[in-house]
C-alpha cells in the first residue's frame, strides 16, 4: 500500500542571514508574525508597515532523509505539493527539480532515492507579475496592481474590501508518497440519478512505475453495498454501479442531503496497492435559460423543482487563506446556512477552497457556485499563462466534482461586463483579453471532464453578445449602479432575472473595531477607520445613504455606527423583498458578501472577527421560506406573501393602520393562502393605507410571527415618537452568562438593536432589528454576557429617533 509522510515540521524560513522556525502549510507572513518580526497587518495602519514583504524572494529549507531500508523497498518515491504560492524554484541536495508559477495548482516530482537539503525559493509575485507583462504585453484591470499576470489569488494585491498583503509560501500541504507498480492518479466521478435509480461512473487514471508497465491490475468499488470490478493492463478504466433506490440530496430548506461513500481500491493480486475515497451526493440540477416575454431567464432546478436561489457572496475568509482551519470554515458556513441562505459562490478573484469548505456545504444543504479565478480585469491568453490556466482549470474540475453541493461552473467575474463597459474594447483591439478562456477554453473544459453540471461564461452575463452583458432582462445581473450612485429605494425600479451580485456597506461591530484600531477614538474619518474603509468613496456613499432616510448624528459615532448598520440591512432587505416578490420572473439574489477577510468595513454579513452585523439576522428573515413583505402597489401599498417551502401557506394577515402616537386607526385581517412556491400579491384595502405623504401613518402587516411595516415618508420626515421603552434582565437558567433582555414599549420603538459585543465582546445575541408598537414586549436572548448588569444592556439598545 502507499505510504505517506506529511511534511510539516522541519521548515526554516531564511530572513536576514537567520532560519527562522517554519510552519507548513502556511506563509511568509505567518512565520513572521510568529517570530515577532512584523506586526499585525490587521491592526491599525500596519497593513503599510509589512508591504515590503511581498517585494522579496523567500527560502524555505529542510533535510529530505533518504528512506529507511526494509525488507520491501517501495519503487517510486514523489515529493508533493497541495499548493505553491507562487513563483518557486524547488532544489533537492543542489539539484533542481522544477518551477512552478500557479498557486492553484498541485505540482508532484519525483525523488526517488534521493536525499538531501530540500529548497524551495520563492520569487516575489510582483517580479513574476512583470516578467509576464513584459512577455504579454498590458492590459488593464480596475486596481493599480498586476494580479491579472499572474496565477495567484488576485485579493492578495487588495480589494475594495481586503487589504495588501502579497503572500508567499507553501500554503497548502506537502508530502512525500511511496509507492510500487501503480498508483491512482485520477478519478472523475460522474453522478447521476434518474427517478430513484443511481449511477455512478468512475473514471479512474493509473500510474505506473517502470515495473508496473502492462501489469493486468484490479480496480474494485462499492457504493451503498453495490459493488463493481475492473481489470486493466492499461492506464484508464471505468466502474459503473447501478445503485438502487437512492435519496435524493436537496439544497437546504428543500428537503435533506444524504451522503454515500465511495470507496475504490487499487489491487495487485489482491495486494492493496492504492485507494480512494469521496462522498456523494445523487442530484439533477439544470439551469434554465429559455427566452419568455420578459427576455432570457436564470433559473435553477433542483431535482425537477424550480426554485428561487437565496445565494452569498464568498470571499476568502483570511487574506491569509493557510490559516483558514477545516473547523473556521464550517463556523462560517454554519452562519451562513445560518442565514437562510441556500447557495455560496465562490468568487473569482480568490481562490479554489479548500476541500473541507466544500464538504460542510454537501452536509449543509448549500449549493456552490464555482467561479473560475478571473475577476474585475483583462487576462492575457499567450503563455505562460494559458497553459496554466487550462492545467490549472483540469485539476480543479476533477477535484471538486464528487461534490453534490457544486450546482455551477462560472467563467469570470465582471470582465465580460467590463470589455463593453469599462473603455477596455478600444485600447485591447488585437490583443487577447480572456474572451478565449470563458467562451471557449473553459466550457470545453467542463464538458469533456464534468459534463453533469452547468456552466456559465460570467457573472454578470447576458447569454451571448446579442444583449449588453449586464443587461437586466437576460441572464445575470450585477446592481452597483445602487450604492454607488442611488438610494436603495431604486432596487425597486427594475426586475432582474437573476441578481448574482448586489450589496451595500457597513461597519464592523464595535468590539472588532476597538480590537483592529486600539487606542484610537473613534469617528468616521479618524486615521484607523479611513484605512479599513477601502472602497472608493466609501464613507461618502456610507453618508450618502444615511442621510437619505436619517439625520446625520454628528460628532455620535455610536448613533452614526448604529444607524450605517441599519441601512445596510434594510438596504439589502429592500432588494431582496422586491426580488422575492417577482418570483418567478426574478429567479434569485446573491447578496455581496457574507464574509471579510479581515476587520474593515465592508459588505459584509460576517465581520472580519466573525461577528454578525444586523443584516445577518436581517437575511434569516429576507431568506426564510416564508416573507411578509409589503410592496409599493398601484394605488398604495401590496400584501405579498412569498412561499418557497415545498407546503401551501395558509395564515392571516393582520393590517393595522397605525398614528405615530399609537393610536389605532383600522384595523383588518385576510385569510390567505400562498401555494407552494409561489408568490401571491393582492392591493392593501384601503381602509387601512396611509395617505400619501402622511407622517404621521403607517401600515403594520402581521402575519404567523412575521411583520412587516409601510411608511409614507422616508424615516427623517416621519413624526417618531420619542421611544419610551423598559428593560428587565432575566439569568436563564444557573448559566450566569446567558440572560433574557426583556423590552417592553410604550411607544412606537422602530428598528430596536441590542449589540451584544457592547456587553462583553465575545457575546451574541438571537435577534437583529425588531420593531415593537405601543404595548408590546419582546425578548432577546444574549449568550456570553459575563455577568453584566441591566446598565450595561441599556446602554447596548438603540432604535430610531426622531430626527
Amino acid at each position: 500500500m502507499k505510504d505517506v509522510v506529511q511534511l510539516t515540521e522541519g521548515w526554516s524560513l531564511s530572513h536576514e542571514g537567520a532560519l527562522l522556525e517554519a510552519r507548513v502549510p502556511g506563509c511568509v507572513h505567518t512565520d513572521l508574525l510568529a517570530a515577532g518580526l512584523i506586526p499585525d497587518p490587521f491592526l491599525g495602519t500596519n497593513e503599510l508597515d509589512v508591504a515590503w514583504v511581498g517585494r522579496r524572494s523567500w527560502t524555505y529549507t529542510r533535510s529530505l532523509a533518504a528512506p529507511q531500508e526494509g525488507p520491501a523497498p517501495h519503487e517510486r518515491a514523489d515529493l508533493v505539493f497541495d499548493g505553491l504560492d507562487t513563483a518557486a524554484h524547488i532544489t533537492l541536495d543542489g539539484a533542481e527539480l522544477g518551477r512552478t508559477r500557479n498557486m492553484h495548482r498541485s505540482h508532484r516530482f519525483d525523488v526517488t532515492g534521493r536525499a538531501g537539503e530540500l529548497r524551495v525559493t520563492f520569487a516575489s509575485a510582483y517580479e513574476e507579475a512583470a516578467a509576464v507583462r513584459e512577455t504579454t504585453g498590458e492590459r488593464p484591470n480596475v486596481y493599480p496592481e498586476p494580479f491579472q499576470y499572474i496565477r495567484k489569488m488576485a485579493c492578495s494585491f487588495g480589494w475594495d474590501w481586503g487589504p495588501t498583503v502579497v503572500t508567499a509560501g507553501m500554503w497548502r500541504p506537502v508530502r512525500i508518497e511511496r509507492w510500487s507498480t501503480a498508483r491512482i492518479a485520477r478519478v472523475r466521478p460522474l453522478v447521476t440519478v434518474a427517478g430513484t435509480r443511481g449511477r455512478v461512473e468512475l473514471r479512474v487514471d493509473l500510474e505506473r512505475t517502470a515495473m508496473g508497465t502492462g501489469r493486468p491490475l484490479v480496480a474494485h468499488t462499492t457504493v451503498a453495498g453495490v459493488q463493481a470490478r475492473a481489470e486493466t493492463t492499461g492506464d484508464h478504466l471505468t466502474l459503473v454501479l447501478d445503485v438502487p433506490d437512492v435519496r435524493l440530496w436537496w439544497p437546504r430548506g428543500h428537503g435533506e442531503q444524504p451522503l454515500y461513500d465511495v470507496e475504490l481500491t487499487l489491487e495487485d493480486e489482491g495486494a492493496a496497492l492504492d485507494a480512494w475515497r469521496r462522498r456523494i451526493g445523487f442530484r439533477t440540477v439544470e439551469i434554465d435559460r429559455s427566452p419568455d416575454e420578459h427576455g432570457t431567464g436564470f433559473t435553477f432546478v433542483v431535482n425537477g423543482e424550480r426554485i428561487f436561489v437565496r445565494g452569498v457572496n464568498w470571499i476568502p475568509d483570511d487574506v491569509l487563506p493557510s490559516r483558514i482551519t477545516p473547523e473556521r470554515y464550517r463556523t462560517r458556513l454554519r452562519q451562513t446556512a445560518d442565514a437562510n441562505a441556500d447557495l455560496v459562490r465562490v468568487w473569482g478573484g480568490g481562490i479554489y477552497e479548500d476541500d473541507a469548505f466544500y464538504d460542510a456545504c454537501d452536509e449543509l444543504g448549500l449549493m456552490v457556485w464555482q467561479d473560475f479565478l478571473f475577476a474585475c480585469a483583462a487576462y492575457p491568453e499567450e503563455q505562460p499563462l494559458r497553459g496554466e490556466v487550462e492545467a490549472e482549470a483540469r485539476e480543479n474540475v476533477v477535484r471538486l466534482m464528487p461534490h453534490p453541493s457544486l450546482v455551477l461552473w462560472n467563467g469570470n467575474n465582471e470582465n465580460l461586463w467590463g470589455f463593453r463597459d469599462w473603455q477596455w474594447e478600444e485600447p485591447l483591439a488585437g490583443d487577447s483579453w480572456g474572451e478565449g478562456y470563458y467562451l471557449g477554453l473553459l466550457p470545453r473544459v467542463v464538458a469533456e471532464l464534468d459534463p453533469t453540471r452547468a456552466y456559465s461564461a460570467g457573472s454578470p452575463w447576458s447569454g451571448s453578445w446579442a444583449h449588453h452583458p449586464n443587461d437586466p432582462d437576460h441572464g445575470t445581473y450585477h446592481s452597483w449602479e445602487v450604492w454607488n450612485r442611488q438610494d436603495y429605494t431604486e432596487y425597486l425600479a427594475n426586475v432582474p432575472r437573476f441578481v448574482s451580485e448586489f450589496g451595500w456597506q457597513a461597519p464592523p461591530a464595535l468590539a472588532t473595531l476597538r480590537r483592529a484600531l486600539p487606542g484610537e477614538s473613534l469617528a468616521p474619518d479618524s486615521p484607523g477607520m479611513l484605512h479599513h474603509q477601502k472602497a472608493e468613496d466609501g464613507n461618502a456613499k456610507l453618508r450618502r445613504g444615511l442621510e437619505r432616510h436619517f439625520a446625520p448624528p454628528e460628532g455620535d459615532f455610536d448613533r452614526w455606527h448604529y444607524l450605517t448598520q441599519v441601512v445596510q440591512a434594510r438596504a439589502v432587505a429592500t432588494g431582496i423583498e422586491h426580488w422575492r416578490a417577482n418570483w418567478p420572473r426574478c429567479a434569485g439574489t446573491i447578496v455581496w458578501q457574507i464574509n471579510d477577510c479581515w476587520p474593515v468595513s465592508s459588505w459584509s454579513a460576517i465581520d472580519g472577527d466573525g461577528r454578525l452585523k444586523p443584516l445577518h439576522h436581517e437575511l434569516r428573515r429576507v431568506y426564510a421560506d416564508r416573507l411578509l413583505t409589503l410592496q409599493p402597489g398601484t394605488d398604495g401599498p401590496d400584501v405579498v406573501l412569498a412561499n418557497q417551502s415545498a407546503e401551501p401557506w395558509t395564515t392571516e394577515v393582520t393590517l393595522r393602520l397605525m398614528r405615530a402616537d399609537g393610536t389605532l386607526t383600522a384595523r383588518t385581517s385576510l385569510r390567505l393562502t400562498a401555494p407552494a412556491r409561489t408568490v401571491l400579491r393582492l392591493p392593501a384595502p384601503s381602509e387601512v393605507t396611509p395617505a400619501p405623504g402622511s407622517t404621521k401613518e403607517y401600515l403594520v402587516a402581521d402575519a404567523d410571527g412575521l411583520r412587516a411595516l409601510h411608511l409614507p415618508v422616508p424615516d427623517k420626515e416621519f413624526d417618531y415618537p420619542t421611544p419610551r421603552l423598559d428593560i428587565a434582565v432575566e439569568t436563564v437558567g444557573q448559566d450566569q452568562n446567558t440572560f433574557d433582555v426583556v423590552v417592553s414599549a410604550h411607544t412606537l420603538v422602530r428598528d430596536l438593536l441590542l449589540q451584544p459585543d457592547r456587553v462583553a465582546p465575545h457575546a451574541s445575541a438571537d435577534r437583529g432589528l425588531i420593531t415593537l408598537l405601543p404595548g408590546e414586549r419582546t425578548r432577546i436572548r444574549v449568550h456570553g454576557a459575563d455577568g453584566a448588569g441591566a446598565n450595561t444592556f441599556r446602554k447596548a439598545l438603540f432604535c430610531v429617533e426622531p430626527a
